[in-house]
Parts: C-alpha cells; structure tokens; sequence
C-alpha cells in the first residue's frame, strides 16, 4: 500500500498584470515627459503670452530680439544688415522654411516689425510670431 506524499505539488504561475500596470505607467511617464523636452535652439528670453501659441516644428529656424534689441539668429547674434543675406542662404538651402520671430515682452514693437519686414523680404513666406500660452 502506497502514502499519499504530504507534499503540496504547486505549479508556478506567471503573473503578468502586475507586468503590464508597470509597462504602461513607464510608457505614460515617457510620453509625458517627451512633451517637455521640445528642442530649443535659441536665446532664453521671456516671451509675451498668447492664447493660441501652438506651432509645429517641422523645418523652423528661430530668429531671437532679446530685450536690448540684439538679434540672434538660433544662437548667433546677427547684426541687422547681415540677415537679409543670412536667410536667403538659408532658404536657398531649404525652400521650405518657416520662421518663428521670439521678441521679448520688453522689446521695442518697431525692432520685431523690422525684423518680420526682413524675413517677408529674404522671400520666407511662412513667418510666425512666438508666445507663451495663457
């Protein structure tokens, strides 16, 4: 006659919601997180606010009026008689081209229309104005 074994035979299980509620709060974090880290290639300077302030960056150079009226191009300062030429370089290379004009708040209205007047001019025809959303 045979004894039952005492032993209690478990089978391993795989407990995969736990793994998955993991995955997918790792994916939401990332997907957050990516909506912050938008490139920057220019000056900081504080924009003017806006209630719609959303443009898409495909092909976009930014050209920068900080507070004293110094022009950058990304990052370059650019005197104003050398941009004419630096942006019809740049649209040569690149056809479709938009430019996004950041003045700061306290920047002279006249010194941004200038340089908005200097973009339509190079022949870009896609211009917009940054600010920062309210």
């Amino acid at each position: 006659m045979k004894l039952k074994s005492m032993k209690i035979d478990h089978q391993p299980k795989l407990m995969i919601i736990p793994m998955i509620d993991i995955i997918f709060f790792l994916l939401v974090f990332f997907m957050m997180s990516m909506l912050t880290m938008v490139v920057q290639k220019s000056v900081p300077i504080q924009l003017p606010q806006a209630a719609t302030s959303k443009v898409s960056l495909d092909e976009v150079l930014p050209i920068t009026v900080a507070s004293d009226g110094t022009i950058y191009l990304e990052k370059e300062v650019v005197p104003e008689g050398q941009l004419r030429h630096r942006l019809e370089t740049e649209v040569s290379k690149n056809p479709s081209l938009a430019i996004i004009v950041r003045g700061d708040a306290g920047v002279n209205y006249g010194r941004v229309v200038s340089v908005i007047d200097t973009v339509k001019k190079s022949g870009i025809q896609k211009v917009s104005i940054a600010a920062e959303e309210r």
